[in-house]
């Protein structure tokens, strides 16, 4: 018996919803996982390598929290795990969230646990201290969601955008990103704060995309404060917002995404390339349905 763990990534904040806002896109990580003797990850793709191979990697760790929170630790058997990635690691993307999302799948399968997706999203959230990128990778689809021990989400249908990545060659480590923030707020930074929020969470519900980029541009939680540590911020954002309905640095950066009509797309992503071909630009869709596990039975020879 094999199985298939396929777990779409994420972007989140999406300006003001700064750890609460989160949607799936239609970049995967990819797990193949079989029993074996011992376990190994074998990176299957170029930005895999230099990966840890054995329990040090983040998708084991994980795995053995989750046994370990069902007191079956000892119950996890090894595995071979070929891993396949679309994700840039360190880049904005969720990466370290879809590992979460696939360690709680590994364990859920060879322990027989049969977790609800509450109770997966649950243990992620724990993990992860917030749920913006590990509900969207598990769900689907945006989702937006409060954590205070207890998480809570909501889903929102989004249709007829297309969320241009726009990847720079270099990483920006979460702890650093997290360290230039503000540690609190005056009374009324916050009300001006979570009114944009607000509004911004309306703007979704609406399809408002261009209400949700004035919304952007207004953001107090964190992209202020993250420009800094990305050089080429400010001319990008200005340079996309010409043709974007809103632009926002995705998860803690250095990735910024803009936000573009499906009809225009093709011919504005195209003119953004030439114009700017030291990056990487993917044109993503939003991922409505969330991770998906599929298992193998082994053909049996026949003498």
């Amino acid at each position: 018996m094999s199985w298939l763990i396929k777990v779409p990534s994420s972007t989140s904040n999406l300006g003001a919803g700064f750890d609460s806002i989160g949607l799936a896109l239609n970049l995967y990580l990819e797990l193949k996982v079989k029993r074996a003797e011992e376990w190994e990850f074998v990176p299957a793709s170029a930005c895999l390598e230099g990966i840890p191979r054995g329990k040090d990697n983040l998708i084991y760790e994980i795995a053995e929290k989750v046994a370990d929170l069902y007191g079956k630790k000892k119950e996890l058997s090894p595995c071979l795990v070929e891993m396949k990635s679309e994700i840039p690691l360190a880049r904005g993307l969720g990466s370290s969230a879809t590992a979460i999302i696939a360690g709680i799948e590994l364990a859920d399968i060879l322990l027989d646990l049969n977790l609800s997706k509450d109770e997966k999203l649950q243990i992620a959230t724990d993990i992860e201290g917030h749920p913006d990128n590990v509900a969207p990778s598990l769900l689907g689809g945006c989702v937006i969601g409060h954590y205070d021990g207890k998480v809570n989400c909501t889903q929102i249908p989004v249709k007829g955008v297309t969320f241009v990545a726009v990847i720079p060659n270099f990483e920006l480590k979460t702890k650093d990103a997290r360290a230039v923030l503000p540690n609190e707020f005056s009374y009324k930074e916050s009300v001006q704060a979570s009114s944009v929020a607000n509004v911004s969470v309306a703007a979704i519900c609406q399809g408002n995309w261009k209400l949700l980029g004035e919304m952007m541009n207004k953001d107090y939680f964190h992209q202020p404060y993250r420009k800094s540590l990305i050089p080429h911020y400010d001319e990008l954002h200005e340079y996309l917002s010409l043709q974007a309905y809103g632009v926002f640095l995705s998860g803690a950066g250095p990735t910024m995404i803009a936000i573009v009509d499906d009809k225009n797309v093709f011919n504005t992503v195209r003119q953004w390339k030439n114009d700017y071909p030291d990056y990487q630009w993917l044109s993503l869709h939003v991922e409505n349905s969330g991770v998906y596990v599929e298992t193998k039975q082994e053909a049996v020879k026949q003498d």
